[in-house]
């Protein structure tokens, strides 16, 4: 297990020597000494079970901020919700009901959601607790076009590239196909959206949308990607839930892990690891219904 700095404080005045909190703690952070729960180990992953479970309020995990459950656009009910104590049907509608948005109206989003947002995001899991996640807020559609023109700037020059069946067969017979696959499967796609981006004056990258969060995370991590995807997922969720339209952009992040300037055009720093984008704004569409999903593979073992 990881080994980090333990922010962990128990008040003996107010510890009741009930034992829950040693009970839950992962890294064996807290024992009980006599009828008393004391902080004994070296180590801790300040996830704040011990906090959440303690019936009087006499622990505290210092690394842990009052700050990310303070949002902008509404109160946060902060008792805890046992399992099976939430409306299951509805939240499979929620999930259901979010579509990638493909159409947004030209309409800002208000900074005060994508904070939300990011402090929503935050609330996921990720592997031993590590907290990497980095979140840059776009808040204007300048700024999306900025990146935009930055972005197929990069995929102008990869089109280039993927057009010579010299370099093609050469990259192939030294076993990397990447640029043979990208030429098959997305060349002429990319191509007709640069035409309508220069051309046309339409947006295929971002679809019209007025804001984006960009999810990345700083080293450290041990499943960065995995947890950013959890992090995207609650995202995306909660953005539906306030009524906004969402669309994961994987274009822009291929662009920005083969080309670090664009990210550092962002204010993110080389170290940290972009994992997705995600276009935000008020959607220029509305469903009827809710429709199936594709047949998947399911084994009981």
């Amino acid at each position: 297990m990881t080994k980090r700095k333990v922010y962990t404080l128990i008040d003996p005045e107010k510890c009741i020597g009930c034992g829950l909190c040693v009970s839950v703690c992962p890294s064996g952070t807290i024992s009980m000494e006599g009828d008393k729960a004391v902080v004994t180990g070296d180590r801790s992953l300040a996830c704040g079970h011990c906090v959440a479970v303690c019936p009087v309020d006499a622990v505290q995990v210092t690394a842990l901020s009052e700050a990310t459950l303070a949002f902008m656009n509404f109160s946060l009910d902060r008792r805890w919700l046992p399992p099976g104590e939430f409306d299951t049907a509805a939240l499979a509608r929620l999930m259901a009901s979010r579509r990638s948005c493909r159409n947004f109206k030209d309409r800002p989003v208000e900074r005060t959601f994508l904070d939300d947002l990011a402090r929503i995001g935050v609330t996921a899991p990720s592997a031993t607790n590590s907290q990497v996640w980095t979140f840059t807020l776009l808040s204007s559609r300048e700024t999306l076009l900025d990146l935009g023109e930055r972005v197929l700037r990069f995929y102008r020059g990869l089109n280039r590239m993927a057009e010579s069946p010299v370099l093609r067969s050469l990259l192939k017979i030294m076993g990397k196909n990447a640029l043979d696959t990208y030429y098959r499967e997305y060349y002429g796609t990319v191509k007709e959206a640069i035409a309508d981006w220069e051309q046309r004056l339409k947006d295929r990258l971002f679809h019209g949308a007025t804001a984006a969060i960009v999810v990345g995370s700083r080293p450290g991590g041990m499943s960065p990607r995995e947890d950013a995807f959890l992090a995207i997922q609650n995202i995306l969720l909660a953005a539906h839930a306030m009524g906004l339209g969402s669309c994961l952009i994987g274009f822009v992040v291929e662009a920005m892990k083969r080309d670090r300037s664009i990210q550092r055009s962002l204010g993110i720093p080389d170290e940290e690891m972009v994992h997705g984008v995600i276009a935000l704004g008020y959607a220029d569409e509305r469903y009827q219904k809710i429709v199936g999903r594709k047949g998947f593979v399911k084994r009981y073992v």
